[in-house]
């Protein structure tokens, strides 16, 4: 299935988050077309912390619209902020496509922009401010239903209607649900996360943190993360 895409979204403005008032691009709107797509993200869009969101390995952020049913079904008071995307700070919101059926490496076209899955969402504690949920980050983490980012091989321009079309699939072995399951529920399996920190296409960063499980045997601290600090 090649999802299309009618509109993206893009922060033109940060918003102050949590106590110690964060700068974010977590609130999202339509951005107008055509939609320029560079190295570093969406033209137009911003965010608030470039150490940990944003950059070539983050360019864009695609949350399938799938998910919001479950997480209505599961917290109907959260009808409201789900309405409609992009209520996860997501730039692509498509149905018909989940972490089931995306593989790291993956490689779309999209315009005459090239992108490349790079590495799964890592939720943080702007999650819980943005749902008012002190829990709202470790559950995304939890349940799996977490999006993914693109990195930009080749930069481009899109309009709606145009559609994600998958032209390559390196690692056929390696959906993002099996990546999630490894990071967050298997977490210290030792002969895939060797796998994983050879996995070339997966962001450095990623392949680096299984290699620091394999060799401290341990898993690392996500309190800051998905608590804030």
């Amino acid at each position: 299935m090649d999802p299309v895409i009618e509109t993206l979204f893009a922060a033109p403005a940060l918003i102050s988050l949590g106590p110690r008032a964060a700068p974010s691009g977590i609130a999202k709107s339509a951005a107008a077309p055509p939609w320029r797509i560079l190295r570093d993200g969406l033209d137009g869009d911003r965010q608030g912390d470039l150490r940990h969101h944003g950059g070539p390995e983050k360019a864009l952020h695609h949350y399938p619209r799938d998910h919001y049913a479950a997480w209505a079904t599961e917290e109907p008071a959260l009808g409201e902020a789900l309405a409609a995307p992009p209520a996860f700070g997501e730039n692509i919101s498509t149905l018909g496509v989940t972490e089931r059926d995306i593989c790291i490496g993956d490689i779309f076209a999209f315009g005459s922009a090239l992108l490349q899955v790079s590495q799964g969402r890592q939720p943080c504690w702007k999650l819980n401010v943005r749902f008012a949920r002190p829990d709202m980050a470790r559950r995304v983490q939890t349940s799996g239903r977490t999006g993914w980012y693109y990195r930009v091989l080749r930069e481009g321009v899109a309009e709606p209607g145009a559609s994600l079309q998958r032209m390559e699939r390196p690692l056929p072995d390696w959906p993002l649900s099996r990546l999630n399951e490894l990071l967050y529920l298997r977490m210290l399996d030792r002969d895939a996360l060797a796998q994983m920190a050879e996995l070339a296409p997966l962001a450095r960063s990623w392949r680096e943190l299984a290699a620091r499980r394999l060799a401290r045997g341990a898993v690392e601290d996500w309190s800051t993360r998905l608590e804030g600090a």
